[in-house]
Parts: C-alpha cells; sequence; structure tokens
C-alpha cells in the first residue's frame, strides 16, 4: 500500500483490533498474508457472514479524489464507484454483480502492493489507475427525477453484497469488467501479458438490441493517422499510403484482433485501440476513395472479465448476482474473505 510501517500497523490496529473487541466483524487488510478462505482465526470452519454484517463500514480506505485524499470506508467507496462505473437503470442483480466485482478488484489492487501513481492512497478516482467515482451531487444532477430511485438501488446493491468478493482458491481476484463484447469475453493473454486460470473467455449475451452504440465507426485522414502512428511507434516504415502500413492481422471467432503489423511492427490489437482511442480492439479496417483509414469497431473495452451489458441481459432473465460473477469469472466463488489472528503475526 505503500505506507510507512509504522502508519501500518495503527491501522491494522484499527481495523481489525477494534472491531473484535467490541464484537464487530474484522476487515480484510490488505497488507498481510491471509489463511484460506473459510477459516476463522482459530483455523476451524468459520460461518458465513450474511449481507449486512457491516463488514464494509468496518473497512477504512484512503482515496484520491480529484487530487485530495479523503478518508471513507469501504461501503461509501463503493456507492461512488457504482455511480460512475455502471448505469443505476440496470437490474438491481446487474448492480449487485458490480458492487462484488468493484469490491473485489479493490481489495485484490491493495493486497498486491497497491499502485506507484499514489502510494499515498488505496485508491483513486482515475480509470486509467483504479476505478471511476462520482459523488452523489453529481451524479443526482444527471438522473434528473430518477435520482431518489437510483441512488436507492445502488445503495441497496453495495448494502446487499456486504463484504461478498469474487475469490479464487480463497483468494479476491483481479476482477477487471468492460462495457460490452462481441458474443465472447476475451481471455487475459490476449490483452495483457499474464494468464490468469479465472479471466477465461466466456460467451456473453448482449448485442446490438441490448447495447447503445454497440457499434461504432472511427475515421482517420491518412494525416492524421500517419501523426498517430509515428508517435507511438518511431521505428515503423509508414511510406506510401495508409492501406500499405497494415499487415498480418490476427483475430479470434469474434473479431477481436489479437496481433497486427503497423509498418512493420508487430503489436497487439489492444495497443492499437489504444493508440487510436478506439471502443474496444474489436474491428475491421477499410479504406476510403481518399485515403481515410476506416474502422468498424464492435462492443466497448478491453473484453476481459464481466461484461456490464451482460451481465444486465442476464440479470434481465432472472440469473442473480452470483451466478452471474462465477458466469464471467471462471472457478471462482463468490463469499466472504476471512481473516484469522494468526494473520497479525
Amino acid at each position: 500500500m505503500g505506507k510507512h510501517v509504522g502508519t501500518s500497523l495503527v491501522l491494522i490496529f484499527l481495523l481489525f483490533f477494534l472491531p473484535w473487541v467490541w464484537g464487530g466483524p474484522a476487515a480484510a487488510e490488505p497488507d498481510l498474508p491471509v489463511p484460506p478462505a473459510g477459516e476463522s482465526e482459530a483455523g476451524s470452519p468459520a460461518e458465513p457472514e450474511p449481507s449486512g454484517t457491516g463488514a464494509d463500514s468496518a473497512t477504512v480506505l484512503t482515496v484520491l479524489l480529484g487530487g485530495q485524499l479523503e478518508r471513507m470506508d469501504m461501503a461509501e467507496y463503493l456507492t461512488g464507484v457504482l455511480r460512475a462505473e455502471m448505469p443505476a437503470s440496470f437490474e438491481a442483480e446487474a448492480l449487485k454483480a458490480q458492487a462484488v466485482a468493484a469490491r473485489t478488484y479493490t481489495l485484490h489492487k491493495i493486497l498486491n502492493g497497491g499502485s506507484e501513481n499514489h502510494p499515498e492512497a488505496d485508491v483513486c478516482d482515475d480509470i486509467n489507475c483504479c476505478q471511476a467515482f462520482r459523488s452523489q451531487a453529481d451524479a443526482a444532477a444527471d438522473w434528473g427525477g430518477d435520482a431518489e430511485e437510483y441512488e436507492a438501488k445502488i445503495r441497496a446493491a453495495v448494502a446487499g453484497t456486504d463484504g461478498e468478493y469474487v475469490l479464487y482458491e480463497g483468494q479476491p481476484v483481479l476482477a477487471v469488467f468492460h462495457s460490452s463484447s462481441a458474443g465472447t469475453t476475451q481471455d487475459a493473454e490476449a490483452v495483457w501479458s499474464d494468464s490468469l486460470p479465472y479471466l477465461r473467455s466466456v460467451e456473453t449475451p448482449e448485442g446490438e438490441d441490448t447495447v447503445p452504440g454497440y457499434r461504432s465507426t472511427a475515421s482517420f485522414p491518412a494525416e492524421e493517422l500517419h501523426s498517430l502512428l509515428q508517435a507511438a511507434l518511431p521505428e515503423a516504415d509508414l511510406s506510401g499510403s495508409p492501406s500499405d502500413w497494415f499487415s498480418h492481422i490476427q483475430q479470434q471467432a469474434n473479431g477481436a484482433v489479437t496481433s497486427l503489423a503497423v509498418g512493420g511492427v508487430e503489436i497487439s490489437g489492444s495497443r492499437l485501440r489504444g493508440i487510436l482511442g478506439l471502443r474496444s480492439a474489436n474491428f475491421t479496417l477499410s479504406f476510403g476513395d481518399s485515403g481515410e483509414a476506416v474502422f468498424s469497431v464492435t462492443g466497448y473495452g478491453h473484453g476481459v472479465g464481466m461484461s456490464q451489458y451482460g451481465a444486465n441481459v442476464l440479470a434481465a432473465g432472472g440469473m442473480e448476482y452470483r451466478d452471474i460473477l462465477t458466469w464471467y469469472y471462471t472457478g471462482t466463488e463468490v463469499g466472504p474473505y476471512v481473516l484469522g489472528r494468526d494473520s497479525f503475526s
């Protein structure tokens, strides 16, 4: 977490020993090793914590918001994340799935050392680093007459999943999520360098009829395209016309581009997506009469983990949030993350 040792010891005491003294649940302290899930502090089987136990309220975070450090509990933080990360009009079970995914992503990040971008904070509101966050006032301004209903739905999703995480072999997973995919999600290694057993490609039910802007087009005049590519790939040979720059395009069955050569330089489809600001790496490429490059894009996001629009379709069909999560995170289970007293030694 990037905290000094003395500060960490004080925080550990406040987060865990005080709740035990007063009879409340112990929150999961991210800087400490943990026993297998399902074990109490004595190492014997523990009863699962029901929702509403106060586990989130016992977990206090330091959050970097708009460049300012703020202290808040996990429940308050997740409420702000849900306001920003998923439409409040979505099904209640989809919102619950998002709450658990966001909670799990947060704890996984902290357990694995936090971010070098903000060693003084556990998390921030930069979507390129952590998760987006929105205040109640800002959200209400956009929600208008639905503000009271939407705020209640989001708070219910957080409270109704209090203390629950997505776990693989007892540990919180890297619970990444994205807006929408084209038929299937992506294996982690198809987008990033690491393979993770729970981030596997699975079928996802969203489509053009359930996702606004599911298909999009991005056009780049030759001069603009040359400038963007040359800045990102200075070693690329971008002589001739744009149609000569792209070759060896490799795609998965759902159309996602895994790799291609740009001016002779081999890169991933995800990297090209980032260079050009495309909505996803699921694209086809064509060229206009004047030489402009036209990218026809399907879906939105990196395509790994839970599809938010897919989760909403599954929820509308009657699937509950735990099943949605285990659908998208292969081989996982949903439950409390239990720390034992041995973890404090």
